[in-house]
Formats: C-alpha cells, sequence, structure tokens
C-alpha cells in the first residue's frame, strides 16, 4: 500500500468490487477510510460467494459446526447444503454491515455497498436494514453534495448462470431508467457492476464445455465478457467516472470518450485487496489510481 497521498480536495472515492465472502477484504476495505483518507466508500458488487454451490471445491470460505449425522443429512441432500450457505451468506453479509457500524458508523465517512449477478436475493434486505450502510442499488443517490451515483449490480448472462442475470435490453432499460433521473451528468457516477464491452477491462477466459477454460496452443483463449448494453449507456450519457469490477482478471483503466471506466480487479482468495481511488471536485477529476494492499 502507499504510505503518503495528496490532500483531499473535495470528495476522495474509495471503490472495490468482487470480494466473494472475503473476511480480510472486507476488513481492508473498512480500514482504507483512515489508511487513504477516504470520504466516500464503495463496495459495488459480489459481496458473497455464490459460486461456491456450482463448485465442486473451493478453500472453505465458509464454516458450519455440526454433528456427525448431520453432516450425513446434508451429504444426502444437495437442497439442503444450498439452505446453508445461502443462509451462511446471509449470516457473514449481515456481520459485515454491524461491523461497518461499528468501525465507521460515528464517523463522518459514507458507506455504499450493493449486490452483484452473484448476490442472492436474500441479501437485500440486510443491506436494506442499516441505518448506516447505504444499498445504492437501482436508483440514484447522492454520495455527496456534488456528485450522484447510480448502482447496478445485475449483468448480461454467464457460462455460471448467477442470481442476477438478464438480457442486454434489459440492463439497457433498466440503466436508462436511473441515468434519465439523473440532475447533473457532467459530475455523475455510474456504479455498474458488468463493465462495457470491448475494452481492456472486459477480458476474461473463454468457459467451454464442462465449464472448463480453453486453452489453445498453451494459452488461455480470452474474450470480450462485458456488456453492450453498458457500453452504449456510457457513450450516450457521458458521465463523469464508470465504476466496474465482475471481471476479476482485467483491471485496469480506459477512458470512452470524456468518461473514466475503471475495474480494479480481484484477488479476493490470495486475501489482496485491488481497488481504485479518485479525489473528485465539480465535474473534474482531480487524481486517480489503481491501489492493492
Amino acid at each position: 500500500m502507499h504510505t503518503s497521498w495528496p490532500t483531499v480536495a473535495k470528495s476522495r472515492i474509495y471503490f472495490i468490487s468482487d470480494v466473494h465472502g472475503s473476511n480480510r477484504c472486507f476488513r481492508k476495505f473498512l480500514n482504507a477510510a483512515g489508511f487513504y483518507k477516504a470520504d466516500i466508500l464503495i463496495l459495488g458488487g459480489d459481496i458473497e460467494v455464490e459460486e461456491f454451490r456450482k463448485k465442486a471445491a473451493d478453500f472453505g470460505s465458509y464454516t458450519s459446526i455440526m454433528s456427525p449425522s448431520e453432516f450425513e443429512e446434508l451429504k444426502a441432500n444437495p437442497g439442503k447444503v444450498t439452505e446453508l450457505f445461502n443462509r451462511l451468506m446471509v449470516e457473514r453479509t449481515r456481520e459485515w454491515i454491524s461491523l461497518a457500524e461499528e468501525r465507521l458508523g460515528k464517523t463522518s465517512v459514507k458507506c455504499f455497498i450493493s449486490p452483484g449477478n452473484d448476490d442472492l436475493s436474500d441479501l437485500d434486505s440486510v443491506l436494506d436494514s442499516s441505518p448506516y450502510v447505504v444499498n445504492p442499488e437501482g436508483r440514484v443517490v447522492k454520495i455527496d453534495g456534488e456528485h450522484e451515483m447510480i448502482t447496478l449490480g445485475y449483468t448480461n448472462h454467464t457460462p455460471w448462470n448467477s442470481p442476477r442475470e438478464v438480457d442486454e435490453d434489459v440492463l439497457a432499460l433498466k440503466i436508462s431508467g436511473m441515468a434519465d433521473k439523473v440532475q447533473n451528468m457532467k459530475s455523475a457516477i455510474f456504479n455498474i457492476h458488468v463493465p462495457p464491452i470491448d475494452t481492456p477491462i472486459d477480458q476474461a477466459p473463454r468457459i467451454g464445455e464442462n465449464l472448463k477454460i480453453v486453452v489453445k496452443a498453451g494459452y488461455v483463449e480470452m474474450i470480450s465478457a462485458g456488456s453492450s448494453a453498458c457500453r452504449a449507456a456510457i457513450m450516450k450519457y457521458q458521465p463523469m467516472i464508470g465504476l466496474h469490477g465482475h471481471i476479476h482478471e482485467s483491471r485496469g483503466i480506459v477512458r470512452l470518450g470524456r468518461t473514466l471506466c475503471a475495474n480494479p480487479g480481484s484477488e479476493y482468495g490470495e486475501g489482496i485487496l485491488r481497488s481504485f481511488i479518485s479525489d473528485l471536485e465539480g465535474d473534474r477529476i482531480k487524481s486517480y489510481l489503481l491501489a492493492s494492499g
């Protein structure tokens, strides 16, 4: 992590995405408010590990103490396994919200946490219940006195068939429904989980049969997995910043017209927190960088 940072201009945002149930990454996220002197923390989706249910093995993100007989019952009943992991994901999210309230609730730091395509609908009520943490999903919110933000955790379709996937035309309607309510687009932020298609921040491994990565001539085949609706909206509305995630491998920053689009990437499995930090003043981006820690 960086040991110094220039004096705060107007508002400093600290953005991350795709922590997927990593306690270590979430605690670092909260600590970043003090370390980077951030005014606004934004976690832009994929809070928990829904793909745990889709993979045969993982790295033990969730634990549950049970008797041998309960374990045998789970082995014999996949439906109960799903129920268990759903409950554990909700419990972890609730713990995280409480921790954010405890650590930052009495400070001037604002904290926005929204679901992503991998997050169950059960998490919405947990996020909405906090008197401190704001769930900005599906609406226009003021993150400070000058900057409006729209947020969308839904994505286009993926090979994983995650809970919040829709067709591109539905994404387009969801985005425009919020964007048309923004009062000052020049200083607006589009917090859209899926990145714009055909950019350096939407490159993902091609997934073939049996959900395996396609390798040709010894190299992983990459494709553009972003959203055409997201790109079209950014080109049409030209907000100040686009905050994205979803594709862990495509850490980077790119401009589409006047809009600065960032995907901090994710290495949650290693406990490394990838982030995007920016100082905003009116409709100007005074500084920005990608950070790790």
